[in-house]
């Protein structure tokens, strides 16, 4: 099996590996007539061409490139709110919003032809969450189908064995749609 077959079933490590000899004329019939071992020739040429230029180039990062990046770190953590866990002893355990989002973004991303975009939780102060989650649609599914309800069981499936929090409310926003009409 092959890492990236084209449409002409030569494999892109087989155009890879003759791109010098194809440059220096030594093209079989194949290579000087197939659009798709040309076209991958022509990007993986430009590739090189950029992969050699960043190699060459001296770049010394700037001395407190280090402090600017735990800088940005400490500021993402800062930054979201945190959801009280429910816990059985003693204390009390929170997760942030950035974190249950994440799971809940994952759950929706499993449908197929969905694609989850932002996603907001806030505890609601009664022991749940309340969510609302963006989406994007592949073209063609439609939005009162199977894609939405399925949507809906993963993230609450989700939420309650991932996190350990029941949904008190989930909105979900189909905001952009993608891909091209059949």
């Amino acid at each position: 099996m092959t890492d990236y077959e084209l449409p002409c079933e030569r494999d892109v490590d087989q155009v890879w590996q003759r791109l010098d000899a194809v440059g220096a004329g030594l093209a079989d019939e194949h290579e000087l007539t197939c659009p798709h071992c040309r076209a991958a020739r022509e990007s993986l040429l430009a590739l090189r061409e950029a992969t050699s230029v960043l190699a060459a180039e001296e770049d010394v990062p700037s001395p407190d490139l280090f402090g600017r990046i735990m800088s940005a770190v400490r500021a993402e953590v800062r930054r979201g709110s945190m959801v009280p866990l429910p816990t059985p002893e003693p204390g009390f355990v929170e997760v942030s919003e950035q974190a249950v989002a994440a799971v809940l973004r994952y759950a929706a991303d499993t449908v197929d032809g969905v694609r989850a975009r932002r996603c907001r939780v806030r505890a609601d102060g009664e022991g749940a969450i309340d969510v609302e989650l963006t989406l994007a649609v592949r073209w063609g599914i439609a939005t009162g189908g199977a894609a939405l309800p399925m949507v809906r069981e993963r993230v609450t499936a989700a939420a309650a064995a991932r996190v350990g929090l029941p949904l008190g409310r989930l909105d979900l926003v189909v905001a952009d749609v993608y891909g091209e009409p059949e």
